[in-house]
């Protein structure tokens, strides 16, 4: 599948569900502004991706933030198993100590069958987080405290997505997360 389709229907999602249902308040304004790099690693293991993820972190921290803003990293071939994912995340964590970049750049996950603990698998708050592919948010720090200085309670973001989650139809559901959820009539 070439990169653009991997791309496509992460704007899609990002469109749909991130700024469409709000769940990142964030999200639109470098999205509507074209500041968003929307990479896609077609590596098959975690040693190609984290190759790729070193590239992205150092290509993220020199350009300017007026340009690029943030990286959304699309794991096309690998890390398709939760668990997988999961584990890899600390590794990612890993690279940015050995930049030194934590405090600089944060992480965010999301993952086709993200769970977070102590749900269960079908549980709706899951959907906050769950993408067409697995993919790595690479956010600026500065941008992100920026951002939440100017936000109203953002402590309650998480309440709210799961509100938000759990107001949809089934049908809803389906439109949103097709790659997830079957269609149905109610």
């Amino acid at each position: 599948m070439a990169d653009n389709v991997f791309i496509q229907e992460t704007k899609k999602w990002l469109e749909k569900v991130v700024i469409g249902l709000n769940l990142c308040p964030f999200a639109s304004k470098p999205y509507l502004e074209d500041k968003i790099k929307f990479f896609v690693s077609c590596a098959n293991n975690d040693i190609e991706i984290l190759k790729d993820l070193e590239n992205e972190l150092k290509f993220l921290v020199k350009v300017n933030k007026n340009k690029t803003e943030t990286t959304v990293f699309i794991l096309a071939n690998a890390l398709q198993k939760f668990y997988n994912y999961n584990q890899f995340l600390d590794l990612a964590d890993g690279m940015l100590e050995q930049l030194g970049l934590v405090g600089d750049i944060q992480i965010a996950s999301f993952h086709p069958n993200y769970q977070f603990g102590g749900t269960e698998p079908e549980d709706t708050e899951n959907l906050t987080n769950r993408s067409p592919y697995p993919i790595l948010h690479l956010i600026r720090e500065v941008s992100l405290e920026q951002s939440l200085r100017r936000y109203h309670n953002p402590e309650k973001i998480p309440e709210n997505n799961i509100k938000t989650m759990k107001s949809l139809t089934n049908r809803q559901k389906a439109e949103l997360f097709p790659y997830l959820v079957p269609p149905q009539d109610s």
